[in-house]
């Protein structure tokens, strides 16, 4: 079955460029041209990744990912910035968007990532145990429970809302407890990207998880930092 895709941009030659080399490779195409209209097609189509760009009216592209992840929803996106928004790329990361691609991008290299991202997610939004094979796994560590049968985290009894990029590295750190991770082993399993070799993308999810499940994130007791190196999650 092809994958459906939602291009979402206002400006409609980049719309016409995007739908015509997704649709040559197969792919099905959806289109909106601002971000409330994005909201509506992801509800009534459950597209399978969307192309977003950050800079749209009604709702900009960094709200629309916000309110998705918040609600839960599985879809993939990809970013489509400028070359100046690098603040904004790592805000929509941090809201829990898989990639991002630089303006102007090549047909080639869309396809590529598009391709790359569905690779990625897709094991994801089926199973979680299809990428981590241990059935019913709960990982209880000093108060933090990570269910991955309900895909649900814990802190002393209190649920904590994470992106499902953030419960992925939140798992992984915690499956291998006791050992450092560099921030590149940490992209390759987590990302299965090297963003180019820039690691910020890890630091902004840890970060990200510490405001969450930490009780003082500038002294974290579970993620703990291991400088110049990467992150050690909190062994025996």
């Amino acid at each position: 079955m092809a994958y459906k895709i939602l291009v979402v941009d206002d400006e409609k030659s980049i719309v016409r460029l995007i739908t015509f080399n997704l649709e040559k490779e197969g792919f099905i195409t959806l289109q909106a041209g601002n971000g409330e209209e994005a909201l509506r097609l992801i509800n009534d189509q459950n597209p399978d990744l969307m192309l977003l760009d950050l800079m749209l009216p009604v709702l900009d592209g960094l709200e629309v990912c916000r309110r998705i992840r918040q609600e839960g929803h599985p879809v993939a996106v990809i970013m489509l910035t400028a070359k100046d928004q690098e603040i904004d790329r790592v805000l929509g990361l941090e809201l829990g968007a898989d990639d991002y691609i630089i303006k102007p991008f090549s047909p080639r290299e869309l396809v590529a990532r598009v391709r790359a991202v569905l690779r990625r997610t897709s094991a994801r939004n089926n199973s979680m145990h299809e990428k981590y094979p241990l059935p019913g796994e709960k990982i209880s560590i000093d108060g933090l429970v990570i269910d991955s049968n309900k895909y649900e985290v814990k802190v002393n009894d209190k649920p904590v809302e994470v992106t499902p990029k953030e419960f992925e590295l939140l798992y992984f750190l915690a499956r291998n407890a006791g050992r450092v991770m560099t921030r590149e082993n940490l992209l390759n399993n987590i990302w299965d990207y090297a963003f180019d070799g820039d690691t910020r993308i890890v630091d902004v999810h840890v970060s990200h998880l510490r405001e969450k499940i930490e009780a003082n994130p500038k002294n974290p007791v579970y993620i703990k930092t291991v400088r110049g190196v990467g992150y050690k999650f909190k062994g025996d």
